[in-house]
């Protein structure tokens, strides 16, 4: 069991009118009105610090939180390998199934906890994110020059992020390019979830066949871009969803099926694929070296 976690958050003005257990059941439908119900009735959701009546008319600026108590977190691989580390930067490599930050009903099984536990006076911060069910290279910052600096290298393009994916067998070329935008998808549970869409966020990935076997097609794929699970999406898109992904299928849109009574929808953090962040490489950002990093990948990414 974990300690529990307290959410805040503040009413907006487009909030402000629904009745507070409107706005959880609206808000967050992971749940279903009468565990919120359940939950307001006996006072672990505050308004301004005090119990109120689900039928509480919201304000705006009202300071809402949510204490969740202990729960017992699904298990993960609770360990990570550091592959660089000086007083500015830190890259580790996390293995799958492991997430990187707080959420999903993960809080201390994440990659920030453990760093939390083995940095406690100057905790690195990561500059990015993996998906939980990939494995690899994680780029964390030590100091705030040091996060700001790689930030700006991401936004610039300057971090190198490589890639290995496995795919089915096919007509797949040797050398192709994706850059099909992507954006939000609405989901009946977590709201929304990422996908390929018209209107969405460009997007670039570079993708190049390294071996073919008879059922499968190990794939590098090289992004300037860091949409949420863009290679999952993008490769989906090109016809070659990963192998194992529980959620996107051909034509990059998460699979929703319609919900079944205690059956559990696909989500993003469902992991079963495979992928793996191979290669690192930026510009450190004291002393302007360039770093490069390879990570060997798990044996069926090899």
């Amino acid at each position: 069991m974990n300690k529990g976690w307290i959410y805040e958050e503040q009413v907006s003005k487009t909030e402000a009118g629904l009745t507070l257990i409107e706005y959880y059941t609206q808000k967050y439908s992971h749940s279903g009105p009468s565990e919120w119900l359940e939950r307001i009735q006996s006072g672990q959701i505050l308004i301004d610090g005090c119990s109120q009546d689900p039928q509480t008319l919201l304000q705006p600026g009202q300071k809402l939180t949510y204490h969740r108590p202990p729960w017992e977190e699904p298990e993960v691989p609770l360990s990570f390998e550091v592959f660089y580390e000086d007083d500015e930067v830190l890259v580790v490599a996390k293995p799958s199934l492991l997430p990187v930050l707080p959420g999903g009903g993960f809080l201390e099984h994440t990659l920030l906890s453990l760093l939390q536990q083995q940095y406690p006076q100057r905790t690195p911060i990561p500059v990015h994110r993996l998906g939980r069910g990939t494995s690899g290279l994680v780029l964390l910052a030590r100091s705030p020059h040091a996060r700001a600096n790689l930030t700006e290298q991401m936004r610039s393009h300057q971090v190198g992020k490589i890639y290995r994916a496995l795919v089915g067998s096919g007509n797949i070329p040797d050398h192709f390019v994706i850059t099909h935008p992507i954006g939000k998808i609405p989901h009946p549970v977590l709201g929304y979830v990422f996908g390929a869409t018209a209107d969405g966020m460009k997007a670039y990935s570079e993708c190049h066949v390294l071996k073919r076997n008879p059922t499968t097609t190990l794939v590098e794929v090289k992004i300037l871009t860091g949409r949420p699970h863009q290679i999952r999406i993008h490769l989906a898109v090109a016809g070659y969803p990963l192998i194992g992904d529980p959620l996107y299928q051909i034509g990059g849109v998460p699979r929703i099926p319609e919900p079944i009574a205690g059956e559990k929808l696909p989500v993003p953090g469902d992991g079963g694929y495979h992928l793996h962040a191979y290669g690192l490489s930026f510009f450190h950002p004291v002393t302007g070296k360039l770093i490069e990093l390879i990570c060997p990948p798990p044996t069926p990414l090899i």
